[in-house]
């Protein structure tokens, strides 16, 4: 079932959501200063792409490097992406059948905006 959700995803709006992700994640590492955010934005870009079978959990060890990374973050593209989220799970929404697709949009929210300080783990 995963599986089959993961592809609706993909071709809905988990595609454009992992560009969005890796150009952000590009425009980064080409600042060399910032390839840290560019690292996390990569990250969370390929969980964008594949996101069902799969949760955030706040990573251990995360202190205060990870707040002032992510204020950095949001600032810099967090926000563009988190808006980007927020137009692709309203379009979704329209539909019946993306419902439950613009809600998991919705709940990228979060992560889009603080990347930092955060794990990618399988769910049981």
């Amino acid at each position: 079932m995963k599986t089959l959700l993961n592809i609706i995803w993909l071709v809905l709006s988990g595609f454009w959501l992992f560009l969005g992700y890796i150009l952000a994640a590009a425009i980064m590492c080409i600042l060399i200063v910032t390839i840290p955010w560019g690292i996390a934005a990569a990250r969370i870009g390929v969980y964008a792409l594949w996101p069902f079978g799969k949760t955030v959990v706040d990573a251990p060890g995360a202190g205060a490097a990870s707040l002032f990374g992510n204020v950095v973050w949001v600032i810099l593209a967090g926000w563009w992406i988190a808006l980007e989220h927020l137009l692709s799970g309203i379009a979704l929404c329209v539909t019946i059948i993306g419902i439950p697709f613009g809600i998991a949009n919705f709940k990228l929210i979060p992560v889009a905006l603080t990347p930092l300080g955060k794990q990618i783990v399988d769910t049981p």
